[in-house]
């Protein structure tokens, strides 16, 4: 992440147990305003008792300011000015869309009904229909509706478009990015669904165990990290310089490496960036204390049921 610029988010020593499980386990943060952050990890990680913490909904040791306050103590004045969508609906299947502005309305003082109803003209939903009658894809697109209208510094998401088809999930993200995002707020997106979002993402970071193990920019992977589907006659050669992951694909050895430069690999097959999916696997691949192919199953499981 970058050092330059104004703190939105801010973490030292962050920790959280529930008994003997250990959620988040002194993690450091700092994430800049205007950025737009990908949190990813296997299930259980404790991506989603992180964005509790950020949002003041569970307590914590050690140090952690949003937008300058106290999350847990000063939760009331920090709602004014951040937002939140779930990855489960949470509106009340009886009420009609009309009544959920009505509510919104009466609620926040930052929330701009007829925005809201500007982005629902370009939807099927009718402000006469109830939540019951809305498919999942309407439901998340009402959510987001509610709240771009609202004027807010931080958006935090987490699995926002879980078990939607791909047409909701590109016009849900398109819309957040061209509706919303002004690159003065801050958006925090946790999701296994990363690839299809990683070119909106401006920094990225992997937490496993209740530890963060990437924390960049993504300017910062696509110059730190190449992948190599390695001609199987440079196998051994390319080994020899230390990849620090390898896999097979369609019959091929694929490598990835860390900080070397094009030139090194180019005479090895095709080089390209990894998708921050492989890198995650490669990543999380049988750490220390794992039972192998743990790590890598779990996160290829993840990915994939996403996808389905």
């Amino acid at each position: 992440m970058t050092l330059q610029g104004m703190a939105c988010i801010e973490a030292r020593n962050l920790r959280k147990a529930f008994g003997a499980t250990i959620a988040l386990d002194g993690i450091d943060l700092r994430v800049e305003e205007g950025r737009i952050l990908g949190l990813v990890g296997p299930n259980g990680a404790g991506k989603t008792t992180a964005l509790n913490a950020i949002l003041g909904l569970t307590s914590y040791q050690g140090e952690l300011k949003v937008l300058g306050r106290d999350p847990w103590t000063e939760r009331d004045q920090l709602m004014r000015d951040v937002c939140f969508i779930a990855d489960v609906a949470i509106l009340p299947r009886w009420l009609r869309v009309s009544q959920a502005l009505e509510y919104v309305a009466g609620v926040h003082p930052r929330f701009d009904r007829g925005k809201a109803e500007g982005f629902l003209a370009r939807t099927n939903i009718r402000l006469a229909s109830r939540v019951r009658e809305l498919s999942k894809g309407m439901v998340t697109q009402l959510h987001l509706a509610l709240v771009m209208a609202i004027d807010a510094r931080l958006l935090v998401l987490d699995e926002p478009t879980l078990g939607l088809d791909i047409l909701y999930r590109k016009q849900f993200y398109d819309s957040l990015l061209n509706d919303y995002f002004d690159r003065n707020r801050t958006i925090v997106v946790a999701t296994h669904q990363v690839d299809e979002i990683q070119h909106v993402l401006t920094d990225l970071m992997f937490i496993n165990r209740g530890r963060i193990v990437l924390n960049c920019s993504m300017e910062e992977v696509e110059s730190r990290y190449l992948e190599v589907t390695v001609r199987p006659e440079q196998v051994a050669a390319a080994r020899a310089l230390r990849p620090m992951h390898q896999r097979q694909a369609l019959g091929r050895t694929v490598l990835l490496f860390d900080g070397l430069d094009r030139q090194q690999l180019d005479g090895f097959g095709d080089v390209r960036t990894p998708s921050v999916a492989d890198l995650f696997v490669a990543m999380l691949a049988d750490k220390p204390g794992d039972k192998p192919g743990n790590q890598v199953g779990q996160a290829l499981g993840n990915y994939e049921g996403a996808a389905r």
